[in-house]
């Protein structure tokens, strides 16, 4: 059985594995092993679909025709995006789109402007 890595959150050593996760039980910290999308200090990292690496309030133009869930909308290629805000989940950036309003994107459709 191999060893595994103590909680960085809370360093407890009831750490087990659920899949490909790796998870605390004293904390509920869920981590991926070896995962880069969070540095040692929490500080979220997001990486626009060429690699660069994005902030807070950063303008991203969208590389891919994307549809608006729950509307027969569609978001074109071209189309930029001001001001963007980073969050944390699987869509990590939220912002307001040019004639739709707030909405979240995946980082894998933006590129940094």
């Amino acid at each position: 059985m191999s060893e595994l890595p103590p909680c960085p959150k809370c360093n407890s050593p009831y750490v087990y594995e659920d899949g490909a996760l790796l998870i605390c039980p004293e904390c509920a910290h869920e981590w991926t092993p070896g995962a880069e999308g969070v540095q040692d200090d929490d500080t979220l990292v997001v990486k626009d679909s060429v690699g660069n690496i994005l902030s807070d309030g950063d303008d991203v133009t969208v590389i891919k025709d994307l549809k608006v869930k729950g509307s027969s909308s569609i978001v074109k290629v071209g189309t930029k995006v001001k001001g963007i805000r980073l969050v944390g989940g699987d869509h990590d950036i939220d912002c307001k789109m040019p004639g739709i309003g707030q909405m979240g994107l995946k980082s894998e459709f933006v590129k940094k402007s």
